[in-house]
This record gives C-alpha cells, structure tokens and sequence, in this order.
C-alpha cells in the first residue's frame, strides 16, 4: 500500500539538529509532542498498544514495537517523511499515528499538485479510520483522522465539506480527541479553525444555526492551544487565520504579527521548521 506514493519531495532545510539519535529522542520527547501528546513509544507503552489492539497486532512483541515505532518518530523529526509513513504504516493502526502525521505534513507543505494532495490526505484518513477502530481508547487515533480530513474539506473547499458532511465528522472526532485529551493543543488549534471556517465561509447566523459554529468557540479554543503550546509556530498561524477568518481585514495587523512570531520561533523538528518557513511566507 505504501509504494502508492512514489513520489517524495525531500524536505527542503538543514536537518542535522533534528536528529534525536538513540536516548535524545525521549529527552527531547516532551518539547516534541507538547502539540499532540503523543506518548513516548518504550516497551510498555507498545506492550498497551498491541494489548488493546488485539487481532490488529497478532503476532507482535513489545520491544520490536516500541524500537519500530521510535525509528519512524525519529525519520518523522529529521524530515524524513517517506520512512516515517511507510515504517508507521507497515505497523497497522499501532503506527497510524506517525503514518498519518507523516504523509499529512508532507503533503501539506511538500506536495503541489491538488490532486496527489487530495489522494493523500484520503489515504490519510482511510489510516486513521482503522486506528479509531482498532484504537479507539488513543486520543490520537481520533485527532489524526480530524487532521486528515481537515485537510482533505480545506483541498476541495469548506462549502464542499459541509455539503458532504465530512466537517461534522470532523468535529466529532476533535471532540473526541479532547475527551481522551483535554491537554490536546493541536485538537484545540483545530477545533478553533473549523469554528472559524465556517463562520467564514457562510457567516455567524447560518454558521451557527446550522452547524454549531461560533466565534466565541473558536477565539477560546486558539487560545488554550496558544496557552499551552506558546513556543508552538502552528498555534500562532493558525491563531492569524482564526482573526482573519472571523475579523477579515480589521485584524490584519494582528495576524501579521501572529505569523511574525511563528516565523522567528526556534523549530524544534522539521515539522516545526516547514511550519516557521510557512510562517515567513505569509508576512514577504
């Protein structure tokens, strides 16, 4: 399945800080998933994870696990997207989550032609899907599938998305993120963003009536994801295009400095770097 996608652009900027060889990875853990509160993958974690998985992780031991699944968050770290997603993949739904942020932020930043974009986000969620069933207590599980197919309504247009229902599912698996993990700052940088879309693209009154969106809900979610994740360049972007969204013009100013200050953050991954570089895109 993984050999679909042959094409990888390789990631752009210096990586040799981004390497987390051997006990560096797990030092630098908690500054590197501050966003998503991914747990570190060690032998008793992928001993949980094979348990609660059950026939999806036949055959499996804990230490293969745990050394796979490290080895795909390290490629992940470094900007190496392709290894990350294939070795993720190749896990089942134990490796959906680095699968899925793997080829997502790839396709996000790295993949220009809409279609491949499309196809890949697709993929993406058809993962996640898989990991909410095998995985449906894993916070993760539910908030990959919402980034997927965030990202999958945003290719083919927030209108498109509601027509389809494909941004109420998106909802509920957000909601279900934060249920499992209230202390979830990208699932808050999410939620914030489908309020704000919407309101954008129909407006408050419809917006709300029809499908629960409400500024208030949105300005309060940026800004749990910016209180626990302040040295996060995505929670500042995305905190811009939440102004933009429900202010337009009158929040330009603000925006500009939201994306100013995500740009000059110091990146902790390539994630972080592509997302800084995004930044600095916005203000040129």
């Amino acid at each position: 399945m993984a050999a679909r996608f042959s094409k990888w652009a390789p990631f752009p900027h210096d990586a040799k800080a981004y390497t987390y060889a051997g006990d560096a990875l797990k030092k630098a853990w908690p500054a590197l998933h501050a966003g998503d509160q991914e747990p570190y993958p060690d032998e008793k974690r992928a001993k949980a994870l094979i348990a609660a998985a059950g026939k999806a992780a036949k055959g499996m031991t804990a230490d293969d696990v745990a050394q796979r699944l490290q080895d795909a968050w390290r490629a992940f770290h470094r900007g190496d997207f392709r290894t990350a997603y294939e070795a993720g993949e190749a896990l089942g739904p134990l490796g959906a989550s680095v699968a899925v942020k793997a080829i997502g932020i790839h396709a996000t930043y790295l993949v220009d032609d809409e279609a491949e974009q499309l196809k890949r986000f697709e993929h993406a969620a058809q993962l996640a899907e898989a990991a909410v069933k095998a995985l449906p207590d894993e916070a993760n599980s539910h908030y990959r599938h919402a980034f997927a197919l965030g990202r999958y309504s945003q290719g083919i247009s927030i209108a498109k998305a509601l027509k389809q229902g494909i941004a109420g599912k998106v909802r509920i698996s957000l909601e279900s993120a934060l249920e499992r993990a209230p202390k979830h700052a990208e699932a808050h940088t999410a939620l914030a963003l489908y309020h704000a879309e919407i309101i954008g693209k129909i407006g408050a009154m419809i917006g709300g009536l029809t499908y629960g969106a409400k500024a208030t809900e949105a300005e309060s979610h940026i800004k749990t994801a910016l209180k626990l994740t302040p040295d996060s360049p995505i929670a500042h972007i995305e905190h811009a295009n939440v102004m933009l969204l429900l202010h337009g013009d009158k929040k330009e100013e603000a925006a500009a400095a939201a994306f100013e200050k995500a740009g000059k953050l110091k990146p902790h991954d390539a994630m972080e770097a592509l997302d800084a570089a995004h930044a600095n895109a916005q203000i040129e």
